[in-house]
């Protein structure tokens, strides 16, 4: 569909490329898809529950931007490359690629199930790994691309309960470094973004834990939650052109989170 606003033009302008951000039909996700089009880019909207989907891409066509809907199950790893493959045949080559889609599942590491923490890793790494090769081959042949995954600060600071999250996050921050290395020849940038603590339907069961926001408040400089903006600002920056000459980093958007003791 054509957007009813004009493209962005000039510094940061996203115009004329293709995103697909996985995971972005709520949170940081949804607010990293919104931010990206707001930038001129036609952005491929993902999750699983269509509906769900469905609501999310009709909010961001009502601001006049363009994106297409494509629900498909991350996890799925033939399903995801089906369905881009398809789309690429429909609407052209994809430049950037938010790899973002998670779930996260709270339990002591000696309790913790086996099957539970294969199921984590299947999402939250392998599946963004295969997606992400099989889109960095489309790149390398346009000799162009943006990568960004999100990470976690719980990747540089461990934090007792989510193991199968942490091991995730810190392979995707190693992934991002090692596909700098890879791609960097072929005009492919791909960094990690490290969220803190940021107020979104996901961290719920946190921000409704009175002992929780109190530790969070006294542990963050700035002492708050943060916003899905805040990444999404941090997104664009890394998709655009302007940052060409940053690639294999992880960079923590935290309130401070991680610089103090």
């Amino acid at each position: 569909m054509s957007t009813s606003n004009p493209a962005p033009s000039g510094r940061f302008s996203l115009a004329g490329q293709t995103a697909l951000v996985t995971g972005s039909s709520r949170g940081i996700g949804l607010a990293s898809a919104r931010a990206l089009a707001e930038q001129g880019a036609k952005v491929i909207l993902n999750g699983r529950t269509r509906q769900t989907l469905a609501d999310a891409a009709a909010g961001l066509r009502q601001a006049g931007l363009d994106i297409i809907e494509a629900p498909f199950d991350a996890s799925n790893i033939d399903e995801s490359i089906a369905t881009v493959d398809r789309l690429t045949d429909e609407h052209g080559p994809i430049q950037i690629f938010m790899a973002n889609a998670a779930m996260q599942h709270r339990e002591s590491l000696l309790t913790f199930p086996q099957k539970k923490f294969e199921e984590v890793l299947a999402l939250n790494l392998t599946a963004q790994w295969a997606l992400g090769r099989h889109l960095a081959a489309q790149m390398v042949q346009h000799q162009y691309g943006r990568i960004i995954v999100t990470g976690s600060v719980t990747a540089l600071q461990g934090r007792s309960d989510i193991t199968a999250y942490t091991v995730a996050k810190a392979g995707l921050h190693a992934l991002a470094r090692q596909w700098a290395v890879e791609l960097s020849p072929h005009n492919i940038t791909v960094n990690a973004v490290a969220p803190g603590y940021i107020a979104t339907e996901f961290n719920e069961p946190l921000q409704n834990d009175d002992r929780f926001n109190q530790w969070l408040f006294d542990r963050v400089p700035q002492k708050k939650w943060g916003r899905p903006e805040d990444i999404a600002n941090a997104v664009c920056y890394l998709a655009s052109r302007e940052a060409s000459f940053v690639t294999g980093q992880t960079l923590a958007v935290d309130g401070g989170f991680t610089t103090a003791l």
